[in-house]
């Protein structure tokens, strides 16, 4: 008897030895995020105390020499390249699940949905080789052309980024919707079939309207993913400090800037602090569209159970 108590009480031990460790690793991976936040915040104080914030975020002069630091620049191409590539990939991202869930063979299915995963695990320099030895002749030599964008020459342009971007998102808003759709009870589309509605419009009425919030949470996924993507973006981009004024111009997002100026000319003043304030805000906005992406998803899994 007092074997068998010694027994238990030494399982016990271990079961609350392995879920306050277990407790510990999950409470850790959680603060790296805001130790991450706050040792950006503490490094890029000196440019905050010399220069105001709102005349860092909206000044068009970037003059490092002479301690003028404006992102304005860098933080509208960011926004022109994502914004494309958001415009481009959303419309095919959802088609493509659309057809995947409701339409495809299982045959096809099984073959095509690992191609597509595989997109996501394709590194992000070979998009952006890709890009240059495509899209960037492609560009230069036939599209800019047509519409009549003679302004440049040499093919490297917000358009060029937001294609690639478009692509490199392309398996995560893809997925995403693909599991949404199928979430949305199949009792649901043979109600509105039984009621004589077409495929089509079961799926544009009944399914679309039902997978809605987890759509815009796919959306928001690829928009936080695109928002701080840098290698691809960088080596097709242009990267020209000044705020573009169309797609055929050149552009030069706030992580491409990080990506070719950190560590080069750190002996600036003030220039390490300000790439780190730049670090600081892109962290800030891809944490927030991964948090309202997430209070969304929760929301759609309360709904079907």
């Amino acid at each position: 008897m007092l074997q068998k108590d010694r027994t238990k009480m030494n399982r016990r031990l271990k079961d609350l030895l392995a879920s306050k460790i277990m407790l510990l690793a999950t409470i850790s991976s959680s603060l790296i995020v805001f130790i991450m936040a706050f040792a950006l915040f503490y490094r890029s104080r000196p440019i905050l105390a010399t220069q105001p914030l709102s005349e860092l975020l909206f000044s068009s002069s970037w003059h490092p020499l002479e301690g003028e630091f404006g992102f304005y620049p860098f933080i509208i191409g960011t926004l022109w390249v994502t914004a494309l590539a958001m415009i481009i990939a959303i419309p095919v991202c959802l088609l493509s699940a659309i057809y995947l869930v409701e339409y495809a063979p299982s045959k096809f299915r099984g073959i095509t949905k690992p191609l597509i995963d595989l997109l996501a695990g394709i590194p992000s320099v070979v998009y952006g080789l890709w890009g240059m030895l495509t899209l960037v002749p492609l560009i230069r030599d036939y599209v800019a052309p047509f519409v009549g964008a003679t302004n440049n020459g040499h093919g490297y342009t917000v358009l060029t980024g937001g294609i690639v971007l478009a692509i490199m998102v392309f398996p995560i808003i893809t997925s995403v919707s693909e599991e949404v759709f199928k979430a949305v009870p199949y009792g649901v589309r043979e109600a509105s079939l039984a009621l004589g509605a077409t495929k089509w419009q079961t799926v544009k009425h009944v399914v679309m309207r039902s997978a809605l919030p987890g759509v815009a949470a796919a959306i928001i996924l690829g928009f936080s993913r695109a928002f701080g993507e840098t290698m691809a973006v960088l080596m097709v981009v242009g990267n020209v400090p000044k705020a573009p004024s169309s797609v055929f111009d050149p552009g030069y997002p706030l992580p491409a800037l990080i990506a070719n100026t950190y560590g080069d000319v750190m002996s600036i003043p003030l220039y390490d602090s300000a790439m780190l304030l730049a670090a600081l805000v892109l962290m800030l906005v891809v944490l927030f569209f991964n948090v309202v992406a997430r209070i969304v998803l929760l929301r759609i899994k309360r709904r079907s159970i």
